[in-house]
């Protein structure tokens, strides 16, 4: 009895080596300090931009790797973190605002390997360097927006109904509607009933009130959607700033996570990912007095708000629109080269604007814009408390039907209308947010941080390889070579899979990973031990040993990888990064120690009659 592989498997061994092997080899040539230029806002990125780059860089006396222009942006690589943050002040003060300048670091890849589609591994925040904030969303204000949004929607569908009712107001999270008759009570019960599902409705026949008030289930599902909002609106922001592999994700019930590797200035950061501007369309109140408004009798339906260029408006309640339905926005100039903002609207954004205004031109439509700013006070939990900042800026009379453009005026300044372009363009919160925590590392920490993280996989490789060659002789050299394939193929899918990061923690999974690869070899090399004391040949001791080794190996595995599993779905951030290398090392550990060995012995021992096994 032989010992022998058919060539199909042989040459399958070699083959997933191989390709593992060239995905895992970009990492090696490390990464340049780098900085990224792309164009904000109405500006663009060509080869005039590319000039005036080299020539800031040529005044500095900085002599970069490389400058090149590519999908409308340009990557500067320079030869140390000083150059990096020296170009980079020199380009923001060259390129003014309208182009985003962020450091990066950027992979130093051979062409040819680039052209295969082999990059290296990405690395988190404790391995790069950059900044990490912990943000916390404001989910009362945003049950008071979504409420709002809730007491128009039913306030509108009544109006399309032809129930008359004599008001419908926000009372906490409860939209309460009062009817007129009891003809209106009785077909508004009926109406609501059936159109809201998610709401219990609680009646007052005496009173003719009927009050909606969110069941459990839609409750959790309108606080899930202001957490899901917010994150997508995070990350179209990250975007904007361009900056390189970010993370953006949510920690607990109202928390979220935003990692950005290579920022190490993060006022720019904080200024955009914190903010929370938006717009609101409204209709200006000119038929009451705002005389009367300002002396506290401010008539049912309207509210008043200051004017950013003096005095106070009196504007309806009813929203014509919110910043919600905006899906782009560019800064310019009008025709009295005064600060603007374009809008374009999405398909029902425009339906509605083309409504209200149908009926409405030469009547005064207002702009209002909100922020929340920090107060510097804290509440019970404490939390920073959000203070609600309103203002009008902008009133304007309709000259025609509008639709899904138009533009803004009454802006203060360029810089301003810039800001209001990019927020309104990655979206407006849905809720506002406030940064708990941050924390800034260094470049330096993370180079530290890899060193060090190196070290650990070397030494526990070095021992390992040791104590098998010495203990298991021959097949012990034999298991090591399967221990360095299995650390190319964890790197090779590593750098393969798009969304995995290589974090500290994962490189604390990979350590762990060596000592497991061997485990398996070890059964194996025990159990033909164990058959040759039972007098097999070697050759029969080779066949028994890896077929009743491998149940055990795989059990072991498997629930090692359901424990990895549970540690990715459940996890956050570091936790995550133990169980996708975890993950990773198991398989590629069993494929190394139970095919990958077995290819090794049956190619040297397996195809001949020998009488003894150095094992």
């Amino acid at each position: 009895m032989l010992n022998k592989f058919p060539l199909w498997k042989n040459l399958l061994v070699v083959v997933i080596l191989a390709i593992a092997a060239v995905y895992a080899l970009p990492n090696l040539y490390g990464e340049d300090y780098a900085v990224q230029i792309s164009a904000s806002r109405n500006a663009t990125v060509d080869m005039s931009t590319l000039k005036e780059v080299e020539e800031t860089l040529a005044e500095q006396a900085i002599s970069p790797k490389g400058v090149v222009l590519e999908d409308s942006q340009i990557l500067v690589r320079l030869n140390s973190d000083q150059e990096q943050l020296q170009a980079r002040d020199a380009l923001l003060r060259a390129l003014g605002t309208d182009y985003i300048v962020a450091l990066n670091l950027a992979p130093a890849t051979p062409d040819w390997l680039e052209s295969l589609g082999a990059s290296p591994m990405k690395l988190g925040l404790d391995l790069r360097g950059g900044v990490h904030f912990l943000m916390e969303v404001d989910m009362q204000e945003a049950m008071r927006k979504i409420q709002d949004q809730q007491r128009d929607t039913v306030r509108s569908e009544l109006r399309e109904e032809r129930i008359r009712y004599s008001s419908v107001v926000r009372d906490g999270n409860d939209v309460v509607v009062t009817l007129r008759t009891a003809d209106d009570y009785a077909a508004a019960e009926r109406f609501i009933n059936n159109r809201y599902p998610g709401y219990t409705v609680l009646d007052n026949e005496a009173t003719q009130e009927l009050r909606l008030r969110m069941t459990e289930a839609k409750l959790k599902e309108t606080q899930d959607y202001a957490i899901s909002q917010n994150v997508t609106i995070l990350r179209n922001r990250v975007n904007e700033l361009g900056v390189a592999e970010p993370l953006v994700q949510r920690q607990g019930a109202e928390r979220i996570v935003v990692q950005l590797p290579g920022v190490q200035d993060t006022a720019r950061a904080k200024e955009i990912l914190g903010a929370t501007a938006t717009l609101e369309f409204r209709f200006v109140d000119d038929e009451n007095s705002i005389r009367d408004a300002e002396m506290g009798r401010v008539p049912f339906g309207s509210e008043l708000f200051s004017n950013r260029n003096g005095g106070n408006a009196l504007l309806k309640q009813d929203v014509i629109l919110t910043g919600d339905h905006i899906i782009n926005a560019t800064s310019g100039f009008d025709e009295n080269q005064r600060p603007q903002v374009s809008i374009s609207l999405d398909g029902p954004g425009g339906d509605k604007m083309s409504l209200a205004t149908r009926d409405n031109i030469g009547k005064p439509m207002a702009t209002l814009f909100i922020e929340f700013k920090a107060t510097g006070e804290r509440d019970e939990n404490g939390r920073t408390k959000l203070e609600r900042y309103e203002e009008v800026i902008n009133i304007a009379t309709i000259q025609a039907r509008l639709g899904s453009n138009f533009r803004i005026t009454g802006i203060s300044s360029q810089q301003e209308a810039q800001n209001l372009a990019l927020l309104l363009r990655a979206g407006a919160l849905i809720a506002p947010i406030q940064i708990v925590e941050e924390r800034t590392l260094g470049p330096s920490l993370g180079k530290e941080n890899i060193a060090l993280g190196t070290q650990a996989i070397a030494w526990g490789f070095l021992l390992v390889v040791l104590f098998m060659v010495i203990y298991y002789k021959k097949f012990g050299m034999v298991a090591n070579l399967a221990l360095t394939a299995n650390l190319v193929l964890i790197i090779g899918v590593m750098s393969m899979i798009p969304g995995a990061t290589l974090t500290l923690p994962g490189m604390a999974g990979i350590v762990l990973t060596v000592g497991m690869a061997v485990d398996a070899n070890v059964l194996i090399f025990e159990r033909i031990r164990e058959e040759i004391k039972d007098k097999r040949s070697p050759q029969q001791a080779i066949h028994h040993g890896y077929d009743s080794a491998f149940s055990t190996i795989l059990d072991a595995n498997i629930t090692t990888l359901i424990v990895a599993i549970i540690l990715f779905a459940v996890g956050t951030g570091p936790v995550k990064g133990f169980a996708i290398t975890l993950a990773i090392g198991i398989i590629t550990s069993m494929f190394t120690a139970i095919v990958g060995t077995r290819a090794v012995i049956n190619a040297v021992w397996g195809g001949k009659r020998i009488d003894k096994l150095s094992v």
